[in-house]
Parts: C-alpha cells; structure tokens; sequence
C-alpha cells in the first residue's frame, strides 16, 4: 500500500467496528475494498486529506486494497492540472493506490444501466428547464409535483435519450430523470437528474459525450463497477444513500456498503472548494499553493510534512458527529514533527546592531572565532556546526528596550545577558538617529563566559540569539497568519460575503532578514528552526542571489504573550 504511510490508528472507531462485524458475517468474503474518489475541479485541502488517511488507512488495517479514482462527470469544472496536482498530493501523505481509475472509464457502461432503467419504466426524458424542475421539487413539508412528461412511453423516451446521445438537442434543452416518488420524504427520491446535455471538452473523452451522468447516478454504480466493499463518505451523503441503493436495486448489480463520517471543521480555515477557487480567480491569494491556503500543496509548500498531517488526522479520528477541531491542534502535530526532523540555525529577521567595544579588533578572518553549535538536541546524530562570532553582531529589535517594563528580561541598559553558544554581553550605551530611534546598541562581554556558562556561577535570565555581521547573509522572509480573522470564515451578516473577513495581515514580507552562513545555498522545501522565533522552509521562489523562507509555525512566546495580554 505504501512504504511511508503512517500506521493505522491502534483503537477501533464505529467504521472499524462495522468492517469487522462484515469480516465475522463473511459479508464481502473476508475483503475489505476502498476507495478514495476526488473530483477534478480544485486542489484537494486539509479536509481531503483526512479522507486519504481513513481509506489509505482502513485497506492497510485489514490488509486490503484501496483505488484511486476520479470523479470526473462534469468537464465544465475539471482541468488536468487539478488531476496532476491531486495525485501528485496523494503521494506526497505517502500512499500509494492499488488501481487508479476514472469514473469516464465507465461512460458507456452508465450510459447501457440507464437504458436499462427506461426500459424498465424507471426512468424518463424531462424538457422542464432546471428553475421548474426546481419548482416542482417541492419543499421538506410540501411534496413535488410530477412532471408533465413523466409519463411518456418507454419507447420515446428510449429514442429521447439517444438522441439527447447524438446531439440532437441543444444544452439544458432536455434532462433524463428517475421516476421513484415525487411525495418521498426524502428529497434526493423525488426523481433525481440522471444526465443533462452539456457540451464541454472533458480532459480524457474529449468531445466523445454531450450528455454527462450526474454525481450522484455516476458514484455508486462506479463503487459496484469496482467491487468496493466499504464506501466511505462524509455525512452530508447519508440522504444519498436511500438513492444510491435505489439505483444498485433496480439494476441488479453488486452492491457496496456505504457508511458516512463526518467531515473536517478546522477554525479559520475555509473547506468550500467553490470558495477556495474563489479566492484564487480574484487573486486574494497568490495561488492554489499559496502558503496561506488550506491546500495541501499550500501546506506543502508552507513547510507542513506528510507526517504531520497524518498524525493530525489519527488523532482527530472518524465521528458520526459535525464538530469543529481548533487549527491549534494541527499545529501542536506540526510543531512536534518538526521538532524532531529540523535543524536549528540562528537568524535575526529586523536586525539591531551589536558592538562588543572589548573584543578584539582585527582582519575579519583574525577576528572571528567559531562557535560549537547544537544541530538538534532532540537528535545526537546530527551533530553539530560551526558559527562565526565576532565584535559586531546583530540582534532582533525586540530582544533590546531601552525602558524595559515588567518581566522583560532580555537585553536593556545595565543589564547582562547569554549570547546563545557564545558569551555573556552587558549592554553599556546605545546609538540612536535623529528620530530618536534605537540603530546601535554598545557592549562589553565576559571572555570567561565563552560558551554560556560563568565559572562564578552567575546566573543571567535570558538568552538571545545572534548573527555575526560580516558573514551573515541576506533572506526574505514570509510571515503568515491565519487567512481569515474569525473561527469561523462563513460567518457573515445577510447581504455581505466571506471574503469580508479576509485577514488583512495574513502575510508580511519581511526583507533584509540577517541568517547564519550556514544557510547559504539552502535547498527549496527543507525545513530549520530558526530558533526562538520558530519552524521556517525554504520557498520555491528560492534563487542562487536570494533565498526566500516561509515561517511554517511560530514557537510559543512567553514575552509575547505577555505583551499581548497586557495590550
């Protein structure tokens, strides 16, 4: 199934309880058959991907098999470019399906069950426009009305629908239906749309069919077609499924399980992909894989990993239940990854400069020293680097006040603190322009305290980060919140749109950002700490002349927090 793929969630859920109940009745004969099957109209997202894992997931719990398949019936929507990128995701989470298919692979095989309907009297040709198929429906407390042609014999509406095959008719001129029960209680009954005319080019069939099957005849009988056993859906299908079981009846074919979940909810992020497109058609992002998108490719590129994601999703589990998971969950599995797989580097994104008057002045190459850095203390085997020091240095802007407030303990006049691998530093007198704005702070250090450490046993309360000036080098660096600024984005009063609630400070681009030479020539989509500041990766849009990070997750700030608090 996958030589990757995280293994299967150790207690059961209700779908595993129903599989193991058909695996004791010998239901399906002991197999246990999947499906994950995506429409080809937008990039998948984090919703999908829970989805991925419960299908990938359930075929290697039972040792059984999973497809791929896409849902690919309305040409109007889909692009290749969204098959290429959705299979291109799939991989990515680290499974590897057991047969790819399309749902136009069985066109013609749709097309021959919906003869046989009509045939059967089950089935008849409508020339009501959509708005009166839509009037006749009906309400949940008021029953449809029968359409005028409903009645039509089987043999026009056998000639009807081949003509509707041939191209006779003109698009939306005339649809196929199913004739079950305009009073059912159950709106998906009340003889659903079969096909509609639609001329469009369709990215595998070309201009072979003017007449597409909709979603909800094509996905059942494409589950039958492929012996599913288990057909795992999202809760808003469970109405469906009266209807998918209909047509698997009236046909007489085999017959899958569907069992519904519910779907994703995560706070601040959008799962509509209507909305998604949306976003991306009117350029509020800059793409499907913009780092700000719930896409995966979005995340991808923001610097998630595949292991992650899926220990996200083992954790969020399968429910009958609609809730709404905090994106803070997510990124506690993100930070955890992370905070075994990434190496720890040094970067200062607004740099302030620092000049240790007592050090040693000389050539660059006679004034530096090279400081023992820790890789990754969570992994030994990683080992260690060597970090210039020298007498100027620069420092975040935030690690210096020079009027410090309550429980500020980094660096301000008077005060000592740990140079991080290096010395300790007392900060003496500052520079400042003609605005009144801090550019230079002055220090001395503690040649005894090379490393951190004093062997008077001083202790210091902070310890800040640092780049030497002349072998720093220069980064772009992307700083991204969440994309929207409530819970939930959907929120809106009447008469205004979701976009209203676009977070305006989503992104900052940050340049001039000073990193550790270390990073020099670093490869597009690894992933460092910066430390203190947080998880960073480098972006595609990384060049030889200019490296560009995106910050993947913040670490927790306590001083942050604080301030904030107080604010």
């Amino acid at each position: 199934m996958s030589a990757d793929a995280a293994t299967p969630a150790p207690s059961s859920n209700f779908i595993h309880a129903i599989i193991d109940e058909h695996n004791q009745t010998s239901r399906f004969g002991g197999r246990v058959h999947t499906r994950f099957p995506p429409e080809p109209n937008g990039y998948l997202h984090i919703g999908h991907a829970k989805s991925i894992c419960l299908n990938f997931g359930i075929a290697l719990k039972y040792g059984g098999k999973c497809n791929f398949r896409f849902d690919d019936t309305n040409p109007s929507k889909e692009d290749q470019e969204y098959v290429d990128s959705i299979m291109e995701d799939v991989k990515w989470l680290g499974f590897q399906w057991d047969g790819l298919y399309y749902a136009s692979d069985y066109f013609e095989q749709l097309y021959e069950w919906a003869l046989l309907l009509i045939s059967k009297g089950k089935a008849y040709v409508c020339d009501l426009t959509a708005d009166q198929i839509r009037e006749h429906r009906g309400t949940l407390t008021k029953p449809g009305k029968n359409s005028p042609y409903r009645d039509r014999s089987v043999e026009e509406n056998l000639m009807l629908f081949q003509r509707m095959r041939n191209g006779d008719f003109p698009d939306g001129s005339r649809v196929l239906r199913a004739k079950i029960d305009m009073a059912s209680p159950n709106l998906n009954m009340r003889d659903p749309v079969l096909y509609r005319i639609l001329r469009s080019h369709h990215h595998r069939t070309g201009d072979k069919w003017c007449i597409y099957a909709m979603y909800d005849y094509a996905h059942g009988q494409s589950d039958s077609i492929e012996r599913i056993t288990h057909s795992i859906c999202t809760l808003e299908f469970e109405n469906h499924r009266p209807l998918y079981d209909w047509f698997i009846q009236e046909l007489g074919i085999y017959a899958p399980q569907q069992i519904e979940f519910a779907r994703l909810s995560l706070t601040y992020t959008m799962m509509s992909k209507r909305k998604l497109l949306e976003l991306v058609r009117d350029k509020h992002v800059a793409g499907w894989d913009d780092p700000r998108m719930p896409t995966i490719s979005g995340l991808r590129r923001r610097g998630y990993t595949p292991e992650a994601i899926r220990n996200f999703c083992r954790r969020v589990g399968v429910s009958k239940t609609n809730g709404t998971t905090e994106l803070g969950l997510l990124e506690y599995f993100l930070r955890e990854d992370l905070n075994k797989r990434a190496a720890r580097v040094m970067a200062v994104l607004r740099p302030l400069r620092l000049v240790i008057d007592n050090y040693p002045e000389g050539p660059i190459d006679e004034g530096v020293e090279l400081m023992e850095a820790v890789n990754n203390p969570e992994d030994p085997e990683m080992g260690s680097r060597k970090v210039p020091f020298s007498r100027v240095l620069y420092i975040e802007q935030d690690d210096f006040r020079e009027d410090p407030p309550k429980q500020y303990f980094r660096l301000a006049p008077g005060r000592e603190v740990r140079l991080r691998y290096g010395y300790f530093v007392t900060c003496k007198s500052v520079v400042k322009d003609a605005s009144g704005q801090v550019t230079e702070i002055h220090c001395t250090y503690d040649p005894a305290t090379r490393g951190g450490n004093a062997p008077d046993g001083r202790k210091v309360k902070s310890t800040i980060h640092w780049v030497s000036a002349e072998h720093a080098i220069d980064a772009e660096v992307r700083l991204y919140d969440t994309l929207f600024t409530r819970e939930d984005p959907n929120q809106v009063d009447e008469g205004h749109d979701f976009t209203e609630n676009l977070n305006p400070k989503s992104l900052e681009v940050v340049s001039g950002a000073k990193l550790e030479p270390s990073l020099r020539g670093a490869a597009a989509g690894s992933s460092y700490q910066f430390e203190r500041l947080g998880y960073f990766s480098v972006d595609p849009d990384t060049r030889p002349d200019k490296l560009v990070f995106n910050r993947t997750v913040a670490l927790r700030d306590t001083w942050a927090k604080i301030e904030k608090k107080s604010k």
